[in-house]
């Protein structure tokens, strides 16, 4: 495999520019650039061993420079502007193995992970040292592979360093499905009590450790992975983000919305992250790639996140009720009025402040904002933009790379989540899993949920707060695939508000977004195919049913 197969020089190693990182993470991020390290020195001091490992998570991937996040790729949004990957590919489902996106490229930091854990091995570094630092390395290995088997399925496990050297025996067959999940599982536990339970910021912990071990026994324990429903697979899943729980090291932040920013970095809601450096190549744009397109009359985004009606539809009102419930006061013709505050935290809608400036996106008053369905710029399609995490002080139109906020990839609210998810379908709605989910809607000053919940309404409960909750933090994708909702939820068009005043009057009309809003989805798309040209260097790999 061509991902696989680059060797590193075996006498040198190439440690890429890792910049200094301001607050609490500044030791943690700060790498010297280094000119052709051999790697006899790398590991013969922890000063020059931490520079490699910090280059590897460094490696981790994160939404904040990219005009087109996975958040496009599900229900919840799109991209505001014809053309891109997430509608002409993605939506319509005409992706193959020689032009979908690919994550196989993460078999690089696999390699760089591998290198890491021989070399510290067999080095005469102190072994407390060792213990954390090859915990570390472990972690972000199975963290790897986790993103290679949500989307592929079954992948190579690969432990070795591979070189060409070896000849053909760099090359690996696919390891099942099953084998897979129980490596990344497996790893997890073996490493966890390993890992500080607090550590330097945007270092693995234990409690890292064992949230993506929760996590991938979710994703296990879900229908896409569980056909005859075992209970016994959501019971381990409520057990380990109950292990997580039990640690007693994290707790809801108290806004929801701040958490996000820069100034509540590594906050005690946040359990992993990938760390951003504004001011440098490391920095974060999400404001000026996704936030709205024209504010006070001049551009301050490309708007490539446009929230979906269907998203909006599932915040419920302040009452905690859903819209659709006839004593929840919802008014269909006044529909921005008395929602749950997560809503006017995440969504810019008609009427919005941004920047000190009302959004105006109603149609006929003249705004450059009112909503777009023939794709004629980069006003929204669906009649709002995007809100949630976003900075006032970095809308700076463009990749501008000055945002240093993290994007977190773990945090307590969805361990929280987790566990209320698998304990419900474990034995059901019981009392800790009321504890659970309304320790989130307290948070965003929701009453609790009502008492006598069945199982399925518990369920229909918890996947929608789980979808409001977690919106736009990369976590939509992975759950329309585990619960195989997907062929329902991304087969027909999305849709938009489109308000037009007649008589005197705003009238509010849900219609069909905007062309390539989401089309179809074959029952393949569960699965990622594995890319052509993985398959073309290694004749040992099979490609996934469908391709």
């Amino acid at each position: 495999m061509h991902n696989i197969c680059k060797s590193f020089n075996s006498r040198i190693l190439l440690l890429l520019v890792v910049f200094i990182s301001l607050a609490s993470c500044k030791k943690f991020l700060e790498v010297v650039p280094a000119d052709q390290i051999t790697a006899a020195s790398v590991f013969d001091n922890t000063s020059n061993a931490d520079l490699f490992l910090n280059d590897i998570y460094s490696g981790l991937q994160g939404p904040f420079t990219t005009f087109d996040p996975r958040e496009n790729f599900t229900d919840n949004s799109m991209n505001g502007v014809s053309g891109q990957v997430s509608r002409v590919l993605y939506a319509n489902s005409v992706y193959t193995p020689s032009n979908a996106p690919t994550l196989w490229g993460l078999y690089n930091n696999i390699r760089a992970c591998n290198l890491f854990i021989q070399s510290g091995t067999a080095s005469a570094l102190p072994e407390t040292w060792k213990k954390q630092r090859l915990g570390e390395a472990r972690y972000l290995r199975a963290y790897f592979y986790q993103l290679l088997w949500t989307h592929y399925g079954g992948v190579p496990i690969i432990t070795d360093v591979l070189n060409q050297a070896q000849g053909d025996a760099i090359f690996r067959a696919r390891n099942t499905d099953e084998e897979t999940f129980k490596f990344i599982a497996d790893e997890c536990a073996a490493i966890a009590n390993d890992l500080p339970v607090k550590a330097e910021a945007g270092r693995a912990t234990r409690g890292a450790a064992l949230t993506l071990k929760g996590w991938c026994e979710l994703f296990q324990a879900s229908p896409l992975k569980n056909a005859t429903n075992d209970k016994s697979r959501w019971a381990l899943a409520a057990a380990t983000n109950k292990q997580v729980m039990d640690l007693n090291t994290y707790s809801l932040f108290p806004d929801y919305n701040t958490q996000f920013f820069e100034d509540n970095n590594d906050n005690v809601e946040t359990i992993f992250a990938k760390k951003y450096l504004g001011g440098t190549p490391l920095g974060g744009s999400r404001e000026g790639l996704q936030g709205p397109w024209i504010v006070g009359g001049v551009q301050r985004a490309f708007g490539g996140v446009d929230p979906t009606q269907e998203l909006v539809d599932e915040y419920v009102m302040a009452n905690g009720l859903p819209i659709t419930d006839p004593a929840s006061g919802y008014d269909p013709q006044n529909p921005y009025v008395n929602r749950e505050k997560r809503f006017y935290q995440s969504i810019i809608y008609d009427g919005a402040m941004w920047l000190g400036f009302e959004m105006v996106i109603r149609r006929g008053a003249g705004s450059r904002n009112e909503t777009d369905l023939s794709n004629i710029n980069e006003s929204t399609n669906t009649g709002y933009y995007l809100l949630k995490g976003l900075n006032p002080k970095y809308a700076i139109n463009g990749r501008n790379l000055q945002n240093s906020a993290n994007f977190i990839i773990f945090r307590y609210a969805e361990v929280l989540l987790n566990y209320a998810e698998a304990q419900n379908e474990s034995v059901g709605p019981d009392a800790s899993v009321y504890d659970a989910i309304n320790k989130v809607r307290l948070r965003s000053q929701l009453p609790a949920l009502p008492a006598g919940l069945n199982q399925e309404q518990m369920r229909v409960a918890i996947q929608r707060e789980r979808r409001v909750e977690l919106a736009f933090e990369e976590k939509r994708w992975y759950d329309l695939m585990r619960l195989k909702i997907a062929e329902k939820n991304l087969n027909g068009n999305l849709h938009a508000m489109v308000i037009e005043k007649e008589n005197n009057k705003l009238v509010y009309k849900i219609v069909l977004a905007a062309e390539g809003a989401r089309k179809f989805f074959a029952p393949k798309n569960y699965l990622f195919p594995i890319p052509q040209s993985a398959i073309d260097k290694n004749k040992m790999l099979t490609q996934n049913p469908g391709y």
